[in-house]
């Protein structure tokens, strides 16, 4: 996974103006988002079967207890407090504020619902090499890129609320085997990725002045995109093997 080259001819070039940068940042994450993948697709026109979804269930679980960690890291490039603070919540979001709370204990919950063991779940044990390599990649990105790029990166969450509501919908009526509470985690991201994205996206087009740094701003999403992309090209082809 690499991200796009930035063109020498295009960072001579004069800065695009706001709403054509937001246009094609908002352009990668709904032409690359991970939606259109084939197993996505099955998933939500219910052809999977219970293993397919309960592998899907185990290996999402490795990027989702990851997002903290990023967020950790990107939270470390800020030097304004208030900064700090409103990317702070990102990380409550999923760790919650005590036992029992928040975005990984529902996919915990998810993955209970549909027959999986929790501990199991956190032992990593069934995850995918090729996950393992998609989410160490991310988070090193996070780590090793600017605030800018790491932020950018982010901006998936553009499509994640559509993506979510097309899910809640999809389990709702094709995979009615998995207890209702299980989908938790669904519900809460429609109005976090929301609310995450914008935030997001008012400090990506604030920070990238020049037209280089909106073109590797625009790099980043696409490699975050390629990222989720590899996510579920290795639980795919898993049911391949077998």
């Amino acid at each position: 996974m690499t991200t796009t080259p930035v063109r020498d001819t295009d960072t001579q070039q004069g800065p695009w103006s706001r709403p054509e940068f937001e246009e094609r940042l908002r352009d990668v994450a709904t032409t690359h988002y991970h939606d259109r993948h084939p197993f996505n697709v099955r998933m939500h026109e219910g052809t999977l079967t219970p293993a397919e979804l309960r592998r899907w269930i185990t290996n999402r679980f490795h990027y989702q207890r990851h997002i903290p960690v990023k967020d950790a890291l990107i939270l470390a490039k800020f030097e304004d407090p208030a900064l700090r603070r409103m990317w702070l919540r990102r990380i409550v979001d999923h760790d919650g504020v005590q036992e029992g709370e928040g975005g990984i204990e529902r996919w915990l919950r998810l993955g209970e619902a549909a027959g999986l063991d929790r501990e199991l779940l956190w032992s990593a044990e069934d995850v995918l090499p090729g996950v393992r390599l998609a989410v160490d990649g991310y988070v090193n990105f996070c780590r090793l890129r600017s605030r800018l790029e790491a932020v950018a990166a982010s901006l998936t969450e553009l499509s994640a609320p559509g993506l979510m509501r097309r899910r809640i919908a999809a389990f709702e009526h094709h995979y009615p085997w998995i207890e209702a509470e299980g989908l938790a985690y669904f519900r809460t991201r429609v109005g976090q990725g929301s609310r995450d994205s914008a935030e997001a996206l008012d400090l990506v087009v604030r920070w990238a002045r020049s037209r280089e740094e909106q073109e590797r701003a625009v790099a980043a999403l696409t490699f975050k995109c390629e990222v989720l992309w590899s996510l579920l090209d290795a639980v795919d082809a898993a049911g391949e093997r077998r």
